[in-house]
């Protein structure tokens, strides 16, 4: 998403240049929707913020039966940084994604964290710590179980 230009707003088309369009029709598309974010000073991104709001929009469009547009669609959680937060992040996209229709795996939500107050980054390990390996691949398993199932029964319409 920083690589693109997301204009700010809960519309589904910001208008010219935006980027957003492209790339709602690529989330309609998917079954699974990850999104990754680092820790800024214990909350989100202000870009995983702006997907947040961006998704907004699709509380609005519904599908041919009447269910909101992202139902029937996975939603899961990386976070990663150097301090606290990764629950309370964890949290926060959790129900902004349930709220717009996305539903949430067991175990939906991975993290890592260094040591607070101290230098390092994820993508600088040398090797995944175990238990975030782990904790990926349960993820993983349960989002693509998650989402056969929705994928051969939809939730029902109202």
């Amino acid at each position: 998403m920083a690589d693109h230009d997301v204009r700010p707003g809960i519309e589904a088309d910001m208008g010219d240049g935006d980027a957003w369009p492209e790339i709602r029709r690529k989330v309609a598309a998917a079954d699974i929707v990850l999104i990754s974010t680092p820790t800024w000073v214990g909350h989100m991104s202000s870009v995983a913020q702006r997907v947040v709001e961006r998704l907004n929009a699709e509380q609005s469009e519904t599908d041919d039966e009447g269910r909101p547009g992202m139902f029937g669609k996975v939603g899961v959680v990386a976070v990663v940084g150097n301090e606290d937060g990764a629950h309370k992040i964890t949290a926060d996209l959790f129900q902004s994604l349930n709220d717009i229709g996305f539903t949430i795996p067991a175990q939906g939500g991975t993290y890592w964290n260094g040591e607070a107050m101290k230098g390092g980054d994820y993508q600088d390990l040398d090797e995944t710590p175990e238990a975030v390996a782990s904790t990926n691949a349960t993820l993983v398993r349960n989002a693509v179980h998650l989402a056969e199932v929705l994928g051969k029964q939809q939730y029902p319409a109202s």
